[in-house]
């Protein structure tokens, strides 16, 4: 009986010291698997490189200058000249409409022309002969008023009787009366004559019209091009009643293509002229065509409820591959940076458990350790404006994106701030914030351009005159030296939806970021299994 007590004993003993070195393993092995651990996370590197932001849309292409060729005149189409894809010369005759009922119209007019010049030369004779009409009268009055005067003499001898007198003087008033009744013909003679010269004249117009309608009807191109379209066949009838029907379309050079854009509202804003442009063609979707934004067109254009503006961007299309409406994939690059550092976009979005707890454990310990430090230290995350104890080297980042400074310039351009601290904070007591802000950048990027290269002049220069590109503020995870994550704050630039610049921030080159956990981690968060069965923690269900 002893004995078998004593072996009881043992087991029961074995057992206790196997369940306890389980549970400590467990236990222990959780912990690491919870805190000494970088396995669970799925890191990128911080990388250094080119990044361009773009807005997309789509747009069709159609030919720089599109001429509509239409007939002035209602007709029969009796030939064509040109058809689909046919080169056209100025003046080249590519249709013909019947002029047969223009042709009477034309000898109608001149015969009425004709007409009209017959009168005039009538009327011209009818002034000729109211002319010696007048000069007739005239000679009649001087011999009535000789006769009357030499019987008024004789009177006064008594050698004739008063009724002599008194004929003589009738003839006289009525040779007068003749005179002035043949004058009056004279001015109706000359006015018949301006009256036909208006009727020759109208006469003259109506045959000009009607030869220029006789000329309608032959219809020439008015541009060199390629003809794109033909919408009339011969013995089709087209009226030109109401507006003149298109019988073609022309392209003027399709050698010179542009692209029209339906961009919108929110995008708008950041396309500028001349700015770089990439599109394709479903018919080469292996091609990408370059070209620039020539024209922003301020007509809104309301589809669906959306806004758009119409963005022309110009091509050259020497192989004659893009086609009058072909739809194009387009994409404007509205900002680039070279060199730069930038991150993955999911280091962005990724965020632990606890999160909130972390990032205010590490703000208390920035503000504890941030004490000790003397008045106007630098400090990588310090908040302050240029003269205020901002870090140098993050200011200078805000004028000197994309340059790819040398170490002597960095150095040199953090003087340059340093220096300029004094008048930026007078700019800012003076002047209202968004004019300061202006007014700093444009002082800053003067002094800085004494120790850059050619080269990065022009970078900066580029960047002047792009459109500003709003910066906002982020966060990161890194893993520490203690194998847990640690938030880390950034000043983002530009992105491409893939990578994202950073502007600021405590981070390298070749620096890891947290963008993701690993599968068996995600299974860990949601609840360790025991190894004694049951649910989390050991409890069975």
């Amino acid at each position: 009986r002893t004995m078998n007590s004593h072996g009881k004993g043992r087991i029961l003993l074995i057992l206790f010291v196997i369940v306890i070195l389980g549970a400590g393993a467990f236990f222990l092995l959780g912990g690491l698997n919870q805190k000494g651990s970088d396995q669970k996370y799925r890191k990128m590197k911080v990388e250094r490189g080119d990044i361009r932001s773009v807005v997309t849309a789509t747009g069709t292409i159609n030919p720089v200058v599109t001429v509509l060729v239409g007939s002035q005149v209602s007709g029969t189409i009796k030939a064509l000249s040109a058809d689909f894809n046919s080169r056209v010369d100025v003046g080249q005759v590519i249709a013909q409409i019947d002029s047969a009922i223009f042709d009477s119209q034309v000898e109608q007019a001149r015969a009425s022309v004709a007409s009209e010049q017959a009168n005039l030369a009538n009327a011209r004779a009818n002034l000729l002969n109211t002319q010696a009409n007048f000069v007739k009268a005239e000679v009649a009055v001087t011999d009535t008023k000789r006769t009357w005067d030499r019987n008024a003499q004789l009177m006064k001898m008594s050698a004739i009787a008063q009724a002599a007198l008194d004929t003589a003087q009738a003839n006289y008033d009525s040779a007068v009366a003749q005179r002035e009744s043949v004058k009056a013909q004279l001015e109706v003679s000359r006015a018949q004559i301006e009256s036909a010269k208006a009727q020759v004249e109208r006469a003259k117009a109506a045959l000009k019209m009607a030869e220029t309608n006789l000329r309608y009807t032959t219809i020439r191109s008015p541009v060199n091009g390629i003809v794109i379209s033909r919408n009339v066949d011969v013995g089709q009838t087209v009226a030109a009643s109401l507006q003149a029907p298109t019988l073609f379309t022309i392209a003027k050079d399709l050698t010179q293509m542009q692209v029209d854009t339906n961009f919108s509202e929110a995008d708008i804003g950041r396309i500028q002229k001349e700015q770089e442009a990439t599109f394709t063609v479903d018919a080469y979707p292996e091609r990408t065509f370059r070209g620039r934004v020539f024209e922003i067109r301020n007509a809104p254009q309301t589809i669906q409820n959306v806004v758009t503006y119409d963005v022309v961007i110009q091509v050259d299309n020497k192989e004659l591959r893009l086609k009058p409406g072909m739809t194009a994939n387009v994409t404007i690059v509205v900002a680039h940076r070279e060199g730069v550092l930038k991150i993955p976009n999911a280091a962005l979005r990724y965020q632990p458990q606890g999160a909130r707890t972390m990032v205010a454990a590490v703000s208390k310990k920035g503000d504890a350790s941030s004490k000790p430090e003397a008045p106007g230290s630098s400090a990588r995350s310090g908040g302050g404006r240029p003269g205020g104890g901002r870090d140098p080297s993050a200011s200078v980042s805000r004028f000197t994106d994309g340059l790819n400074l040398s170490p002597d310039q960095q150095q040199k351009a953090e003087m340059i701030i340093s220096a300029s601290r004094q008048e930026i904070q007078e700019i800012r007591q003076k002047s209202k914030p968004e004019e300061a802000r202006v007014k700093i950048q444009s002082l800053i990027r003067e002094k800085l351009k004494g120790m850059l290269t050619e080269d990065q002049k022009r970078k900066l220069d580029e960047t002047s005159s792009s459109p500003q590109t709003e910066r906002k503020s982020g966060r990161i995870w890194i893993v520490s030296a203690e194998a847990i994550a640690v938030p880390v704050s950034v000043v983002l630039g530009i992105t491409d939806g893939t990578f994202s610049e950073i502007v600021s921030g405590d981070l390298s080159e070749g620096t890891d970021v947290i963008v993701g956990e690993t599968a068996k981690n995600n299974q860990a968060n949601r609840g360790t299994p025991s190894p004694f069965g049951g649910g989390p923690g050991g409890m069975r269900k």
